[in-house]
């Protein structure tokens, strides 16, 4: 069994899925905000346009991202048909402009390292769910200070849990802050 806990932990690190849109590609002229699916075979929203010229928010996107919850979690998934962690962080930012790498340990160097007490929402949230001594192996979006929202492989679903479980708590290990102009 842990070996089976082991492998799903990690499985979050390992995907090349790529999301749908991806970062990148052709948007629609006039700017808007992105609405969450109702249901995970809803139309996918479409890339938000150049945010360059406007402030990244990053309540907008934690509250986007938690529109996900109940998504069922899926091994490589990176839309909303089901999300591992790193394709669901991915697929949010990529809605907002903003290209994030698709694997957790490359998503752990992008943007700026801050501190537990300055995370505020839309900051990534950092885990190791492997053996002791390795680097990030899970990522989360925050939604407050000590919440956030995530694919955990453990319920099957996006959800929302806190910072100081001592699940959680016991294998943070960082949190940045990427925004459209810092990236």
């Amino acid at each position: 069994m842990m070996a089976l806990q082991a492998a799903a932990s990690a499985a979050c690190a390992t995907s090349g899925a790529v999301p749908r849109p991806f970062p990148g590609a052709p948007v629609a002229a006039a700017p808007r905000a992105p609405v969450a699916p109702a249901a995970p075979d809803a139309p996918i929203p479409p890339l938000a346009s150049d945010l360059t010229a406007h402030r990244f928010d990053g309540r907008a996107v934690a509250e986007f991202a938690l529109g996900f919850r109940g998504v069922p979690y899926r091994l490589g998934g990176a839309d909303p048909a089901g999300f591992d962690c790193s394709g669901l962080v991915q697929y949010v930012f990529a809605q907002y402009g903003v290209s994030v790498p698709r694997v957790v340990e490359q998503q752990y160097v992008v943007g700026d390292k801050i501190k537990p007490s300055e995370i505020k929402p839309g900051d990534l949230i950092f885990f190791n769910t492997k053996k002791a001594g390795s680097s990030a192996s899970h990522v989360a979006i925050a939604i407050g200070a000590d919440t956030f929202v995530h694919a955990p492989n453990s319920t099957g679903v996006v959800r929302v849990e806190t910072l100081g479980s001592a699940y959680w708590g016991a294998r943070y290990v960082g949190a940045r802050r990427v925004t459209a102009a810092g990236g």
